[in-house]
């Protein structure tokens, strides 16, 4: 006991430390838990939504009667004939 109060440190002193120290480990842990969610957070680039096929496009203007059922029938199989859409 007698070395503590040699060194005249007073009671606001420690609490200071105290403070200090709890606010530093609070600043350590959330830096810690932001870069954790950061990193786990899915990025808008890595993918992409799908869309509609050309085959429910083509359905959807047949649907408004932009098209006729000749001209779809027509388009329909244009469509399936040359195989798979794909987009690169």
């Amino acid at each position: 006991m007698m070395f503590w109060y040699d060194h005249d440190v007073s009671g606001w002193g420690w609490f200071a430390m105290s403070a200090g120290m709890i606010l530093f480990w609070a600043l350590i842990i959330t830096a810690a838990v932001l870069l954790f969610r950061a990193l786990g957070r899915p990025h808008e680039h890595t993918h992409s939504p799908a869309g509609p096929s050309p085959e429910q496009l083509l359905a959807e203007r047949f649907a408004r009667g932009e098209i006729n059922e000749e001209e779809y029938q027509r388009r329909l199989a244009t469509l399936r004939s040359s195989g798979p859409f794909t987009t690169h």
